[in-house]
């Protein structure tokens, strides 16, 4: 698993960075991604609707969204 700090970014900025890691980065199979832009559970639940990633889990903790994806077929 991997975890990415996208905090501070605004949309659409963290979908687009999260794009290109988990193109670039084939071998690792869940990502975690942390982001305090009001619009990233809508636009990564868009993004594995589009990507075909599963969306494992969106979490609002204070200050921020925690949210976990993974491949599809990863078999983890």
């Amino acid at each position: 698993m991997r975890v990415l700090d996208f905090k501070g970014l605004k949309c659409p900025i963290p979908v687009l960075k999260a794009f290109k890691i988990v193109k670039e980065e084939k071998e690792i199979n869940e990502f975690t991604f942390l982001t305090d832009d009001t619009s990233a559970p809508k636009d990564f639940r868009d993004f594995c609707k589009n990507t075909g990633f599963i969306l494992i889990s969106i979490n609002k903790k204070n200050d921020h969204h925690e949210i976990v994806i993974k491949r599809p077929n990863s078999g983890k």
